[in-house]
């Protein structure tokens, strides 16, 4: 039966942008749909992304050697793709951790140590006086120590990131079709996609649309997610601020539990032309179970009382920004059961997912994409790229 493409993939954000420059390398013949990023957030009906934004902390300091090398593997191609697109997105500011001392193999940061000494990644400690006397414009506990990535880390523009995979994979012969769709079908003998009041027909689908992934009779069974509401707060700043905080880089901050850290991303300069400072928590608890619920959500400014403890944080640990007008924006995390990205075929053979962000993957997503890829051409992920720890749990 012909065919309008061999693959499909569903999602135009950062996993799906990725899968689709991969692998055209590997077949011709493949689709990339989704929509555009809608004009204006609290109006627009249809879906989102959370990629819909200009800096997002990247890293290999980790506590996980799987989510250590998923980083490593995407930061070892960012000036490739930036080289042979003409877009720049990576920011190599570093990545310091700040924390309550520890010892190797005791909580997040002392695993964080011994996977770095593992993979031998370029990280730096720092004694309390050596972290104050070196990023002075933090008020941090005097007791905290650091931990920082000179090299290979900082931030990257999501939105930069995607548009130099997509333009690298239209090069390549990847017809990319603006559109949302709304329906992926077995028919058998292939797979009908419905999207933007048209139909395509392909031999397989991956689809890739994150938090989104179980609305629209994407899948033929919803993959196991907590699509959670997380709420970031902005700063923006005057040239004073600016100076005071140009040189500082991607922070993740601990507190006397895990859980209790917040990010904090260098000055950047948004699309509306003003300069802000971002931060953001893990600790919101609230989760959606249908589209109209994340509609309603990425239509708010987020949890008010959540954007309250952010900048009540941001000012003890960074005095210098009292007085600065302080907004807030909404996001969502897709969080798996296995605490992974979820990468594989569905019980269709024909129908693949690539989702599952875990709230740390932005970084990772050039990597995900190629596993992606492998996954459409090979059928399977092996040791290597950790083909058992990114196997789906469907519900």
């Amino acid at each position: 039966m012909a065919v309008d493409f061999k693959v499909i993939i569903v999602g135009r954000g950062m996993m799906g942008a990725a899968a689709a420059r991969h692998l055209s390398g590997m077949i011709e013949g493949i689709a990339l749909i989704g929509p555009s990023e809608p004009v204006e957030r609290k109006s627009h009906n249809g879906v989102f992304a959370s990629h819909y934004d200009e800096a997002r902390i990247t890293r290999s300091f980790d506590d996980n050697v799987v989510w250590a090398t998923l980083a490593a593997r995407s930061l070892d191609r960012y000036g490739e793709i930036e080289a042979k697109s003409g877009i720049s997105f990576f920011s190599e500011a570093g990545c310091l951790f700040a924390g309550p001392p520890t010892r190797r193999g005791e909580g997040y940061l002392g695993r964080a140590l011994q996977v770095s000494e593992t993979l031998n990644l370029d990280v730096e400690l720092l004694t309390p006086a050596a972290l104050r006397a070196r990023f002075p414009q933090f008020s941090l506990n005097p007791s905290f120590d650091g931990y920082f990535e000179g090299r290979r880390a900082g931030h990257i523009n999501p939105r930069a990131l995607v548009r130099a995979q997509t333009k690298l994979a239209e090069q390549a012969g990847v017809t990319a079709i603006d559109a949302t769709v709304t329906s992926v079908r077995d028919q058998g003998a292939s797979i009908e996609v419905r999207a933007g009041g048209k139909s395509y027909t392909a031999e397989r689908v991956l689809v890739a649309a994150g938090g989104f992934s179980n609305f629209n009779n994407l899948l033929p069974a919803p993959i196991d997610i907590r699509v959670a509401a997380r709420t970031v707060a902005f700063f923006e700043l005057s040239e004073r601020e600016t100076a005071i905080f140009s040189k500082m880089p991607s922070t993740i901050v601990f507190g006397d539990r895990d859980e209790d850290h917040v990010y904090i991303l260098p000055p950047v300069r948004y699309s509306d032309g003003r300069t802000y400072l971002k931060l953001g928590g893990d600790l919101e608890a609230r989760s959606f179970e249908t589209l109209e619920d994340i509609a309603a959500w990425f239509h708010s400014d987020g949890d008010l009382l959540e954007r309250d403890n952010l900048v009540s944080t941001a000012l003890q640990l960074m005095p210098a920004l009292a007085g600065c007008p302080t907004t807030s924006a909404p996001c969502v995390a897709s969080f798996t059961t296995t605490a992974y990205p979820y990468v594989g075929y569905t019980d269709s053979p024909r129908i693949a997912v690539l989702a599952g962000g875990n709230f740390v993957a932005a970084k990772s997503s050039d990597e995900l994409g190629r596993l992606g890829a492998i996954v459409l051409t090979q059928g399977w992920l092996g040791a290597e790229d950790f083909g058992r720890e990114l196997t789906p749990v469907f519900r």
